[in-house]
């Protein structure tokens, strides 16, 4: 599949106003994006983003579980060619005696279902403007299940599935695909995780440099690109270091 440059591009992507979907916003203006639609839950917490980049930057209220929100961007925002899935959540508590199995409910509905809803009702549009790109932030944990983390583990795993079949279903339009698996980042979601983070400019940045390679699959960081390769040598060896905490 032909590679997908951020420049004069349009660009929708959930989650803007913190972390990693901010510096996704950030850099995709500051790389020579034509517009970004910055879809968060909260239009208010795009106030930075909007003084910072006046009407290169349009705010969209966009709950990714809310069906009404989806359908409303997509009737507002006819002009996207890149679409980035990176709203996400975790929290959900342990996988077995769960008092409050909501959580995990809330992490599948927004890690998978989000990203499927959005991107079936994006695809139309890519296709219409010539094919574009559909980037999905997942995690390592779509390769391996962390112990600490079950739910949020098992919804990028699904999340991993998912976007090797919108590849499949999409490839005939034209429509790049890409998966990210990033490992720790510097954000408020991973602030009481115990590892060392880079930061989620480095990772907007990198993600871009490599969707204009038409790269599918994409490990942003050193520890992700560790961690992926040790997966491929002995998956089970990864996965009962996971469960000891490493």
């Amino acid at each position: 599949m032909p590679g997908v440059s951020v420049k004069d591009k349009v660009v929708l992507i959930s989650g803007s106003n913190r972390g990693i979907g901010k510096s996704f916003a950030i850099q995709a203006l500051e790389m020579g994006a034509k517009k970004v639609y910055a879809g968060a839950r909260d239009e208010s917490q795009l106030a930075e983003l909007i003084a910072k980049y006046g009407d290169k930057i349009v705010p969209i209220a966009l709950d990714v579980t809310n069906q009404d929100h989806i359908d409303a961007a997509a009737a507002a925002a006819r002009d996207v060619e890149i679409l980035i899935n990176n709203a996400g959540m975790g929290g959900g508590g342990p996988a077995v005696s769960n008092p409050n199995p909501d959580g995990q409910r809330m992490e599948m509905k927004v890690n998978y279902f989000g990203i499927m809803n959005l991107s079936s009702a994006f695809a139309p549009i890519l296709k219409e403007n010539g094919g574009g790109a559909i980037v999905n932030i997942l995690s390592v944990a779509a390769l391996s299940s962390f112990a600490f983390a079950p739910g949020y583990s098992a919804s990028k795993a699904a999340g991993r599935s998912l976007t090797q079949a919108l590849r499949v279903e999409l490839g005939g339009q034209n429509t790049l695909v890409s998966g990210v698996f990033p490992g720790p980042v510097d954000t408020d979601m991973a602030k009481n995780v115990p590892m060392d983070k880079v930061s989620p400019d480095s990772v907007a940045i990198h993600v871009y440099e490599e969707i204009a390679k038409g790269s599918e699959d994409i490990y942003p960081d050193p520890f992700a690109v560790q961690f992926a390769k040790g997966v491929q040598a002995d998956a089970k060896a990864v996965e009962k270091a996971n469960a000891a905490g490493f």
